[in-house]
C-alpha cells in the first residue's frame, strides 16, 4: 500500500491528525501491482518489443484476429507445433517451462520423433561441420586454407596453440560475422565430404540448402524433415531385414526376374515385423520354443526397460544442441547478446590458465585427474552420498540448462513463446502449411548464388550449373520405370476384403453408441470424408461422447474458457472449463495404432484424432474427431499462465 505524506509541513499537529482522520474515511487510490509472469517465456510474450511480427501489430479488435486460419496453404505463415503436457506447481529452475519430464512415458512413436529430431539437429549439424573441415583440407579455397595454416604454424611454433584456439572460439561466439567470414556457407548437399569439392546432390538437383540430399521443398525445412522420416524408416527396415534373415545367400541361384513365379508373387517379408525371427528359425528347420528358450523373456524385458532412458538421453542431446544453437544465433524475442557473452565468459578463465600453463604442467594435471578418478572411488562415493543427503536435487542445480544456458530455449520452448505472443496480442498463429503436391524437380531460386568462394579457379559456370540443375538429357533406364508389385492381385483382394470388414465394424459403432457404449461413441466420426470444414481460431468442429458439436475458445469473457456446444447459435454450452483451471492436455488417437494402420491402408482415408482436457479438480473432458486438433492444442497451452512440463 502506498504511504500518504503530509502535503503541507506548516500544519499544526492537531490539523495533521484531523486531516489523517478525514483521509481514513475516504477511499484511497492505490496503484495496481503489475501482474507477475511465472516464467521468462510468459514475460517475453507480454513485453513490448521493438521488433514486431504480424501477430504483434495492433488490430483494434476485441475478439481474436484471424491471421489466415482458413486460407490456402501458400498464404499461411511458417508452421509451429507441440505435444502432451502437464501443469507444474512451481516455476522451473531454468526460467523456461516445457522441459521434458523425468518420468516421461515411453512409446515407440515418441522414440521415432526423438530420433527424427536428433537427425535434424545433431546429425545434420555434424555432417555440415565435417564438410567445412573437408573444404579446408582440400586446398580448393587456397587463400582461406593458407590463412588457417599460417596462424596454426605460428601458434604451434610459439607454444601458444591452445590459447589461440580458445581465443578463436571466443571470437566466433561473440561476433557472429566472424563465423561467415572464416567459414563461408555453402549448401550441404553440394559439397563432397571426401574431396571437399563440388558434387551433384544425391537428389539430382539442388532444391534445398540445409538438407543432406538437396531434395526440393515447398516450405523451409520440409526436405530435412522428410530426410529424418526416411532415415528412421530405413533404419527400421534394416532391423526388420536382420530379424527376418534376408540375405542373398538364402535366395535360389539365379537373380533374373521371373526365375520363380512363387518368389515373384510373394510379398516382401521385410515388410512384416510380426514373427519375423520365428519365421527365420522355422525356415531353417528349427522349431523355436519359448519354453526352452530361457533367454527370450529376460532379454526382451531388459531391452524394453532401457527404452525410456535411451529415449530420454536422445531427447537431452537434441535439447542441448538446440540450446547451444539458440544461444549462438538467438531468435527474437529472446535476448541476443547475453547468451553469447555468458558462453565467452566461461572460456575466459580457460584462456587465462592456458596462457600460463606449459605442456608439461598440462600432462601432469591430466595424469593426476586420471589417477584420482581410477583409485579414489571410495572417496568419490562418500562425497556423492553426502551431497545426495544434504542437497537432494544438486544434480538439477548443476544441469547446463539451469546454469550456463539458463534462459536459452529449445525449439519447443521458442515455439510456445511465439504462440504466447500471438495469444497475448489476440492474434493466434495459424496452422502450418500443407505441402500438397510434391515440389517441382528444379533448383530453388537462389541456387548457385554467392558461391564464388568454392574453388574459384577450378569450377566453371557450366560445371556449377550442371551440379545444381537436374540433368534433362539423361537417358531413362529400367530403374526409372515403375516396378511391378509382387503379389499385387493378392494384396488388392486382401485390401478390398479388409476395407469391407473395416466399414462393417465401424458401421456397428453407431448401434453400440446408441446402446450407450462409451468406446463406440468415441469412434464415431473419426474417418473424415471430404474437405476439412472451416475451423479456428475460435470454433473447432468436434464431437463429445459421439455427438456432433463445436469446441469454442472464448477470450472476451472475464475468464477465458474452453466450451463445447451442439449448435453454433446455442449460447448455453454443454460444459465449460476455464483456461486457467486446465491442469493437463493430452492428444489421443481416434483409433488404436494397429487399427489406424489397418484402416489407413484399407480405406485410404484420414483418421481424425482427439484431445483430452483435465482440470485441477480431476474432471476429464474428451473431444473426438477434432478438426485442426494440433492447433486447438497449441491455443490451449499458450493462453493461460500455466507452466507446462512435456510428458
Amino acid at each position: 500500500m502506498s504511504t500518504i505524506t503530509n502535503p503541507n509541513p506548516a500544519q499544526t499537529p492537531a490539523a495533521q491528525i484531523q486531516t489523517s482522520e478525514r483521509l481514513d474515511d475516504e477511499p484511497q487510490i492505490v496503484e495496481a501491482a503489475p501482474e507477475t509472469q511465472p516464467t521468462d517465456s510468459h514475460e517475453l510474450a507480454n513485453a513490448d518489443h521493438e521488433e514486431k511480427g504480424a501477430a504483434q501489430i495492433d488490430h483494434g479488435q476485441t475478439e481474436v484476429r484471424d491471421l489466415g486460419w482458413n486460407e490456402s496453404p501458400e498464404e499461411v505463415p511458417n508452421p509451429v507445433q507441440m505435444y502432451h503436457v502437464k501443469a507444474l506447481p512451481e516455476p522451473p529452475l531454468g526460467g523456461l517451462d516445457l522441459n521434458i519430464a523425468d518420468e516421461e512415458e515411453f512409446s515407440p512413436d515418441k522414440l521415432r520423433a526423438n530420433i527424427e529430431r536428433l537427425y535434424m539437429t545433431v546429425i545434420v549439424g555434424l555432417v555440415n561441420f565435417w564438410k567445412h573441415i573437408a573444404r579446408l583440407r582440400s586446398w580448393r579455397e587456397r587463400n582461406r586454407t593458407l590463412a588457417f595454416l599460417g596462424v596454426y604454424t605460428v601458434a604451434w611454433a610459439t607454444d601458444f596453440l591452445v590459447p589461440t584456439i580458445i581465443a578463436f572460439l571466443m571470437v566466433l561466439i561473440v561476433y557472429p560475422p566472424a563465423r561467415t567470414y572464416c567459414f563461408p556457407p555453402a549448401p550441404i548437399a553440394l559439397i563432397d565430404s571426401k574431396t571437399g569439392g563440388v558434387k551433384k546432390p544425391n537428389a539430382g538437383v539442388l532444391g534445398s540448402d540445409n538438407s543432406l540430399t538437396g531434395a526440393p521443398e515447398k516450405h523451409q525445412g520440409e526436405a530435412v524433415e522428410q530426410e529424418a522420416s526416411n532415415f528412421v524408416n530405413s533404419f527400421t527396415s534394416i532391423a526388420i531385414s536382420s530379424a527376418a534373415g534376408k540375405h542373398p545367400q538364402g535366395d535360389p541361384h539365379g537373380e533374373e526376374e521371373g526365375a520363380s513365379s512363387i518368389e515373384d508373387r510373394a510379398p516382401d517379408p521385410t515388410n512384416l515385423a510380426m514373427g519375423a525371427a520365428d519365421a527365420k528359425e522355422k525356415s531353417a528347420g528349427r522349431q523355436p520354443n519359448a519354453i526352452h528358450d530361457k533367454t527370450k523373456e529376460p532379454m526382451s524385458a531388459a531391452m524394453w526397460s532401457k527404452t525410456r532412458p535411451v529415449m530420454h538421453i536422445i531427447a537431452d542431446i537434441s535439447d542441448g544442441w538446440e540450446r547451444f544453437a539458440n544461444a549462438l544465433s538467438p531468435t527474437a524475442p529472446f535476448p541476443k547478446e547475453k547468451p553469447r557473452i555468458k558462453l565467452a565468459a566461461v572460456l575466459a578463465p580457460v584462456l587465462l590458465i592456458s596462457t600460463f600453463t606449459s605442456s608439461y604442467m598440462f600432462m601432469k594435471m591430466n595424469g593426476f585427474f586420471i589417477g584420482f578418478g581410477f583409485f579414489a572411488d571410495p572417496l568419490i562415493w562418500r562425497g556423492l552420498s553426502y551431497l545426495n543427503r544434504e542437497f537432494p536435487h544438486w544434480q538439477k542445480l548443476l544441469e547446463i540448462r539451469n546454469t550456463l544456458l539458463k534462459g536459452v530455449p529449445t525449439n519447443a520452448q521458442l515455439t510456445i513463446t511465439l504462440l504466447r505472443i500471438g495469444e497475448a496480442n489476440k492474434a493466434p498463429l495459424p496452422p502450418p502449411p500443407y505441402s500438397g503436391p510434391p515440389p517441382p524437380n528444379a533448383a530453388h531460386e537462389t541456387a548457385g548464388q554467392d558461391l564464388e568462394h568454392l574453388d574459384p579457379e577450378g569450377i566453371s559456370d557450366t560445371e556449377m550449373a550442371s551440379a545444381i540443375h537436374p540433368d534433362d538429357t539423361a537417358v531413362s533406364t529400367g530403374a526409372d520405370k515403375p516396378k511391378k508389385m509382387p503379389g499385387r492381385r493378392i494384396i488388392g483382394a486382401l485390401k478390398s476384403a479388409t476395407k469391407g470388414g473395416v466399414e462393417t465394424l465401424l458401421g456397428t459403432d453407431r448401434l453400440k453408441a446408441a446402446a450407450g457404449a462409451e468406446n463406440a461413441k468415441n469412434r464415431l466420426g473419426v474417418l473424415r470424408s471430404g474437405p476439412l470444414p472451416p475451423s479456428g481460431p475460435v470454433d473447432f468442429p468436434s464431437r463429445y461422447r459421439g455427438e456432433k458439436g463445436h469446441a469454442y475458445i472464448t477470450t472476451t469473457a472475464t475468464s477465458p474458457a474452453l466450451s463445447w456446444t451442439t449448435e453454433k447459435e446455442d449460447v448455453d454450452p454443454v460444459w465449460s472449463v476455464a483456461i486457467q483451471d486446465i491442469a493437463e492436455i493430452k492428444k489421443v488417437g481416434g483409433l488404436g495404432w494397429k487399427t489406424k494402420l489397418v484402416v489407413g491402408w484399407a480405406t485410404e482415408r484420414e483418421v481424425t484424432d482427439g484431445i483430452v482436457v483435465v482440470d485441477r479438480e480431476g474432471n476429464v473432458k474428451q473431444l473426438t474427431a477434432v478438426s485442426l486438433r494440433e492447433e486447438l492444442f497449441n491455443r490451449l497451452v499458450s493462453m493461460g499462465l500455466q507452466m507446462w512440463e512435456a510428458w
